[in-house]
Order: structure tokens, then C-alpha cells, then sequence
């Protein structure tokens, strides 16, 4: 519902929820909506819905707080209704407090999505979309802003929670927030058809090799390979798309070493959540407005290594931070691992080149570093339904030139079924007891 405010103001309604779209996905959580894929679980009736509180109340409700500040609370909020000669009524008080509450607690009117069962994304283009992402592609949702300046609001408050500045100065901000949640905004004009936000939600539960093995991510035959990868301390790289479940699959994988094991994990963003007894987790930080403060992953391996790991883990490079992941490797920790962007795994030694170059490292030197580094390669991506599957294990080898080529040793099509490739004999002889 929209409406104007006191003084003839826009109604600043936060994600009051506009009409439902009639072609394209149906919006998440609605009550009845059927999905566009019979496999997709469904929200539940109301979910990713706001409160339906009044826009002119919810503004002349926060005007007048305003102007006595104090707790936001269901009793001031009636007492400040009664106040304007409004009648008050418990589902009016209670939808004006939830609505105020999400404008200034949490993620807003984005909280609920946030809270989605299997949620991994959120992501906002401008006040009028709102997509998820629930592992099996993205879902238009109901959610909607009153217009750019209530998505701008929210960006800049969730930015603070993160302790960055984002404004016209700095119009981008990539910042993990208190409960772990991955936040990036670019405003507008910047970006278009509006503000943008995407939020990357940690998993709230550990998924096991098992529990991947039951979605179908993997297959029985790749199940074994990877417990096998695990179980013969290979060091190794899982690689893939934006959004393609590389961290899931690693903490799965991590989640299989021996409890006897110390696992130390550097990121630049905390990510990693491994069921595991024993892990070490150190997060770089960026530098405040000052300049002052910062620690980068770099530092953070340095002091990984004396802190007696038994595995050396970098979460995902995306920079010349891959410099890192390559010296971690290359530290005489067996079982080390990390992951990378990447368009397949036979692409990953010219992707390292290409990010190692911006370190300053010269071609010979990154394939010299990576051919002692590496012992497999776990590729990871979704089929056309958005589904996340493994699709290859490859090995690396050198050429009489020098430089690393990865071969695939198996590839998984959409079906999971496997093929063997050239590499199939030196992956076998690297598994074997």
C-alpha cells in the first residue's frame, strides 16, 4: 500500500509490497504460488512478505518518535498513534512496530527472505526487484521498496553495521556483517535500475559429503573420489562460477578430515563453517577511513604457519592474494586447499597466471609454484535448471615447455554420469594407498 505522509511527503513505505508480476516467476513465499520447478521447495504461506502496516501511519508513527527518542517499543508506538488521534488496535500497533523495526533493526524488509529455508542469496536491483536464490536458481520475490532513496538507507545502515562508510564518495561497499552475512552494494546512479544489493547468506548448518550426495550435487562414483582426495592428504583446488557452491563443497570436504587434525582457515571473508572439532578460522580486514588497521590474507598465511597446522586452507582468491594460496601450498603441509574462480578446471592454471601477474609474479615463477602446489583440481557448477552438481576432478601435468596443463581425469554431465578422461590413470595412481 502506498500513500503520503504528514506534510505531504512520499510515503516512505520500506518494502511495502507492490503488485504481484503476471509473467516470470511467481513471488517467492506467496501464499498458493506454485514454483516454477516441481523439485523447488516451497517457502511456506507469507514468506518474504513485510507488514502491512498503513504507509501514512508507519510515517507519522516515526515522526513523532523522532522527536522523543527512545526505545522502540509496541507501547510508544500506540502511545504515539493515540497521541495523533488515530485509534489504536493491537494488529495496527504490532504491524506499525514490525514494520518500523525491520527499517532500523536487521536487514529491513529483507530480513524474512534472509530467513528462508536454503536461502543462499538475496539480491537487490533497484527499488522494484527483489530476487533468491535457494539452490536451484533465482525467484522474483514480493518484496518491494517505496523508491531508490529506501534502498539507499538501508545500504548505508548495513554498511555501518559493517564498519564502512558508503556514500557518493565511495559508492560501493563490500563488508561482512555481524551474523556472518556477506553484504556488497553499489549505489545508484553507479548502478542501475538503481541501488544494487547482494547479500551471500552463510549456511546456518554444515552440509555433509552425505547430505550433497542425497541433492544429487554429487554422484556415488564422485562421493568416492573426493573422500578419497581427502583421505590421501592431496592438496587441491575447488573451482567454479559465482554462486556455484565451491564453499559449500570444500567445508564438506573438510568436514571428513581425521578429528586429530588442525584445520587453520584464512579468508578474506569469513565463509568456511567445516563440522569439524578442530578449526582455526583468521579473516582479513580491510582499512578504516583512516587508512590504518588493515590485515590482508597474506599476513594471515604468514601467521597461519606458526600456528601448527595440519591443514592449510585459503578460502576463495579472487585477486592477487592467489600469490598466498600458492606459497600455502607450497609450505610442506599436506592436504591444502582453497578455492578459485573459474570457467572449468582445465581453465584454472591460466586464471592463476592471469590474477598472479597483478602480484608481480612473471609467468615461469607462477607455473613453477603451481606444478609443486597442486594435486587435483574439483570443479563444481550448475546445470541449466540451476541445480549445483561436481562436473570434473582434473590433475595437473607439466610440458617439456615448462608449463602446468590441467587434464581431466573424470567429467559428471547433468545426469551424473561419468566419463574418464586422459587423465583418469594419474589420478588413480595419486588416490592410491
Amino acid at each position: 500500500m502506498r500513500g503520503s505522509g504528514p506534510h505531504g511527503r512520499p510515503a516512505r513505505a520500506g518494502g511495502v509490497r507492490g503488485p504481484r508480476p503476471r509473467t516470470g516467476p511467481l513471488p517467492a513465499g506467496s501464499p498458493g504460488a506454485r514454483c516454477p520447478r516441481g523439485a523447488r521447495p516451497r517457502a511456506g504461506p507469507g514468506a518474504g512478505r513485510v507488514s502491512e502496516a498503513p504507509a501514512d501511519l508507519v510515517d507519522l508513527v516515526r515522526d513523532r518518535l523522532a522527536r522523543d527518542p527512545g526505545a522502540l517499543t509496541p507501547h510508544r508506538v500506540a502511545a504515539a498513534l493515540r497521541g495523533a488521534g488515530r485509534p489504536v488496535g493491537d494488529t495496527t500497533v504490532l504491524a506499525v512496530h514490525e514494520t518500523l523495526r525491520r527499517d532500523v533493526v536487521g536487514a529491513g524488509p529483507l530480513e524474512p527472505l534472509l530467513r528462508l529455508p536454503g536461502v543462499t542469496d538475496v539480491l537487490v536491483n533497484g527499488p522494484g526487484e527483489v530476487h533468491v536464490d535457494r539452490g536451484e536458481g533465482l525467484e522474483l520475490t514480493d518484496v518491494r521498496f517505496a523508491d531508490d532513496e529506501a534502498v539507499r538507507r538501508l545500504a548505508q545502515r548495513l554498511a555501518a553495521a559493517g564498519g564502512r562508510r558508503l556514500d557518493d564518495a565511495t559508492p560501493h561497499v563490500d563488508v561482512r556483517l555481524p551474523d556472518g552475512t556477506r553484504f556488497h552494494a553499489v549505489l545508484a546512479p553507479v548502478a542501475r535500475p538503481g541501488t544494487v544489493l547482494s547479500m551471500r547468506v552463510p549456511s546456518r548448518v554444515a552440509l555433509s559429503l552425505d547430505d550433497l550426495l542425497r541433492l544429487g550435487t554429487v554422484t556415488a562414483e564422485g562421493a568416492r573420489l573426493l573422500r578419497s582426495l581427502v583421505a590421501r592428504r592431496l592438496a587441491f583446488l575447488v573451482s567454479g562460477g559465482t554462486g556455484a557452491g565451491k564453499t559449500t563443497l570444500l567445508a564438506s570436504l573438510l568436514s571428513l578430515v581425521d578429528p586429530a587434525e588442525r584445520l587453520v582457515v584464512v579468508e578474506d571473508a569469513s565463509e568456511l563453517r567445516p563440522d569439524h572439532p578442530h578449526v582455526v578460522g583468521l579473516e582479513a580486514r580491510p582499512a578504516n577511513i583512516e587508512g590504518a588497521g588493515g590485515v590482508t590474507v597474506q599476513e594471515l598465511v604468514r601467521q597461519a604457519l606458526r600456528m601448527r597446522p595440519d591443514r592449510l586452507v585459503v578460502g576463495e582468491v579472487r585477486d592477487a592474494s592467489v600469490t598466498d594460496l600458492l606459497a600455502a601450498l607450497n609450505t610442506g603441509h599436506e592436504g591444502g586447499c582453497g578455492t578459485l574462480h573459474a570457467n572449468s578446471a582445465l581453465d584454472v592454471p591460466a586464471r592463476v597466471e592471469a590474477l598472479a601477474l597483478a602480484a608481480g609474479w612473471g609467468r615461469a615463477a607462477t607455473h613453477s609454484q603451481l606444478a609443486s602446489a597442486l594435486d587435483a583440481v574439483v570443479h563444481v557448477g550448475r546445470r541449466r535448471d540451476g541445480r549445483r552438481l561436481l562436473r570434473q576432478v582434473a590433475v595437473p601435468r607439466r610440458t617439456a615447455e615448462g608449463w602446468v596443463v590441467l587434464e581431466a581425469a573424470v567429467e559428471f554431465d547433468d545426469d551424473g554420469a561419468a566419463s574418464y578422461g586422459p587423465a583418469a590413470d594419474a589420478l588413480a595412481q595419486r588416490l592410491a594407498p
